[in-house]
């Protein structure tokens, strides 16, 4: 449990002025089976999030994260979390930098970067381009381990010149992709997955780079805010992602997201995206996403709910589980936007039924979040044209408005009446025109039926004027 003072330290209370998030409940997750799952940075990211958005687990998490960062060769990141630390909690030991590892480490870095260089200088004197894509490739992984993902970039980029093969243009692919994740540079993502997709590799070989191109494009789709899209690439991704081995020495079901986030990921941009008969065929009955939902069951079950215009149960599951997505590195910045399309979409599909609901009601089926009220949000749903109702504040009803079907059918009967008048007359003036032999006849060689000729390009009102005085039943 976090000490009682993390609330009150100067980090989080300067946190809340400035408006970021800052979640004080703790999550259904457990902590150290939750960290487990991941490698690599985005294991640092996720501590680094989690220490600095939940006053219950900050303490915890930023341990955690010093005592990873002191295994790995980023002093920058390491001395990042440390004063984070001393700003939370101040007599925490591990929150003052250890100055003799920051030192000795950077000067194992520098050390290391001059070592690969001059391996670089002495591969492009000798001309061996397999040695110069290598030479390439560790000085891009040595940026990655640093935290510099832009230099890791050109790096991996500079290798396209010495790519002797398909595969080697694909694993330079798949890195630039990975330091593209990693520096939230999505464009890249998305411009390298289109350059791996119509590679010709052998089936083996694209079995593999499938699921990891559409589970990095619904990230890619998801950090954009094109929730369907997301949600679209999450449904593609086969569940041999969640075994597969290293592809470009990237575990990529540990070191960018794992089968749970592509459950909750793709369950949640669904929800937000599609309606109740795309849920049903698309995922609830997608066999292949169905083994994603089973790591996340609480999603599954609030698909099945919102299918089953069971909505106020598909919120109360959603609502229980927003502290463990507001600690999520992905999730984090989509959640509020998120929620509030299944809450409006919910409540959309609740009030379809009925001709008028009382407040109250609403109120009940739905619980107001946070300061708003049930008819504030409602009255801002209505001006939004996402709603269409109004609301008796008199009586204190959400009234649909008046249709009257009878009207509706008339209005198209009149529709339908004008259309044939409005034929009929144009017939009636082409009729005239022929009468009076005002058609130009196609020269020879070009013939052309008659009424193509006369239509094409004409306007028969126009025609009508000209052969003023005729009737029009000639």
């Amino acid at each position: 449990m976090a000490p009682p003072n993390v609330e009150d330290s100067a980090f989080f209370v300067e946190a809340k002025a400035q408006g970021r998030t800052v979640v004080k409940d703790p999550p259904k997750f457990d902590f150290e089976s939750y960290i487990a799952n991941y490698q690599g940075r985005t294991r640092l990211e996720r501590l680094y999030l989690i220490g600095t958005t939940s006053t219950y687990l900050s303490v915890d998490a930023l341990h955690a994260a010093i005592a990873e960062a002191k295994q790995g060769k980023d002093v920058n990141f390491y001395s990042l979390l440390t004063d984070r630390l001393h700003q939370i909690v101040q007599d925490d030991p591990l929150g003052i930098p250890d100055v003799q590892w920051c030192e000795r480490k950077t000067k194992e870095v520098k050390a290391e970067l001059e070592s690969l260089e001059q391996q670089l200088k002495q591969y492009k004197n000798n001309l061996i381009k397999e040695s110069i894509r290598m030479g390439h490739d560790d000085l891009g992984q040595f940026y990655t381990d640093i935290g510099d993902h832009a230099s890791a970039m050109k790096s991996y980029a500079r290798e396209r010149d010495y790519c002797n093969t398909t595969q080697n243009v694909a694993d330079m692919s798949l890195k630039l992709i990975y330091s593209g994740i990693l520096q939230r540079s999505w464009a890249t993502v998305n411009s390298n997955v289109s350059k791996i997709q119509p590679m010709s590799l052998k089936p083996e070989e694209k079995a593999r780079l499938d699921p990891i191109c559409n589970a990095v494009l619904g990230l890619s789709q998801l950090a954009s805010g094109n929730y369907r899209e997301a949600a679209r690439q999450f449904l593609l991704v086969n569940p041999s992602f969640m075994t597969n081995d290293k592809q470009a020495n990237i575990t990529w079901q540990k070191q960018v997201l794992t089968g749970n986030d592509i459950a909750v990921y793709g369950g949640l941009c669904a929800l937000a995206s599609m309606d109740r008969s795309e849920l049903q065929r698309l995922v609830l009955d997608n066999n292949d996403f169905r083994q994603f939902l089973e790591l996340e069951p609480h999603i599954r079950r609030a698909i099945s709910l919102f299918c089953g215009s069971k909505y106020t149960q598909c919120l109360e599951i959603l609502e229980a589980y927003r502290t463990d997505y507001l600690l999520d590195i992905y999730l984090n910045p989509h959640i509020k936007e998120l929620y509030g399309r299944v809450r409006s979409k919910s409540i959309v599909q609740y009030f379809i039924p009925f001709s008028c609901v009382t407040l109250q009601q609403m109120a009940k089926a739905f619980a107001p979040v946070g300061d708003v009220s049930i008819e504030d949000e409602l009255t801002e749903m209505i001006h939004r044209g996402v709603l269409d109702a109004r609301i008796d504040l008199v009586d204190k009803l959400l009234v649909s408005p008046p249709t009257n079907p009878r009207t509706q059918v008339h209005a198209n009967a009149i529709k339908m009446a004008q259309d044939y008048e409005h034929t009929l007359r144009l017939r009636l003036v082409r009729l005239n025109m022929m009468n009076e032999g005002l058609v130009i006849k196609a020269p020879k060689g070009h013939q052309q039926n008659q009424s193509q000729t006369l239509e094409s390009g004409f306007d028969p009102v126009q025609a009508a004027q000209v052969v003023g005085g005729k009737s029009w039943g000639g």
